[in-house]
């Protein structure tokens, strides 16, 4: 009995101590960028500092200037000048695979809608599912389905709760009642299950 105590408290320990490694990796991959980013950053403002004398005329900040700049600068190269091209060429190649084009472009607009420029997930409302009153939180994302030959009824998605997937419906406008929240509000108390607390 005493050997089957000793293995359940190994045991514990054990799962102890690898609760608290994953932590300690999860605290090193936030850390370490974070950190390493400053030490350059600052590495790199003393050696412009050192380089730039005007006599013994010194200007301060002129090196934390003159290194955001440069950062900067390269960040429009790379956006420009390789990102953008080697981006475009490598979508046009996989728009030519049938199969592949259909998977890649709906994953492609599914993102876009959370993280593009053209948000789509940024009308939340709430729909009444049944006539029992059942209702659902969802966003609009199509207004007009008026090519599909519906006038007055809306694209909704409904995202999972504890799941990054959803469904997406089409409902008459008049179970649709927009919400007057904080979209990402909306969608995290959503995908929480209703855990979260909407503010």
């Amino acid at each position: 009995m005493d050997d089957i105590g000793k293995l359940r408290r190994k045991a514990r320990a054990r799962s102890v101590w690898k609760v608290l490694f994953g932590f300690f990796i999860k605290g090193l991959l936030f850390v370490l960028p974070l950190g390493l980013t400053f030490y350059i950053i600052a590495s790199g403002i003393r050696f412009v500092d050192s380089l730039i004398v005007f006599g013994d005329l010194k200007i301060p900040g002129l090196g934390l200037a003159i290194v955001l700049v440069s950062i900067t600068f390269v960040g429009v190269l790379v956006t420009y000048l390789i990102t953008e091209p080697i981006s475009n060429y490598f979508e046009r190649l996989l728009n030519k695979i049938p199969v592949f084009k259909l998977i890649y472009s709906s994953i492609k607009d599914f993102m876009e809608a959370f993280f593009g420029d053209e948000k789509k997930f940024n009308e939340p409302v709430v729909v009444q599912i049944n006539e029992l009153g059942l209702k659902k939180v969802g966003f609009i994302t199509q207004k007009d389905l008026s090519i599909l030959g519906l006038e007055d009824e809306v694209g909704v998605y409904f995202p999972h709760s504890y799941n990054f997937s959803g469904e997406f419906f089409i409902v008459p406008s008049k179970y649709v009642k927009p919400l007057q929240l904080n979209s990402g509000e909306v969608m995290k108390f959503t995908v929480s299950g209703g855990v979260s607390d909407l503010k």
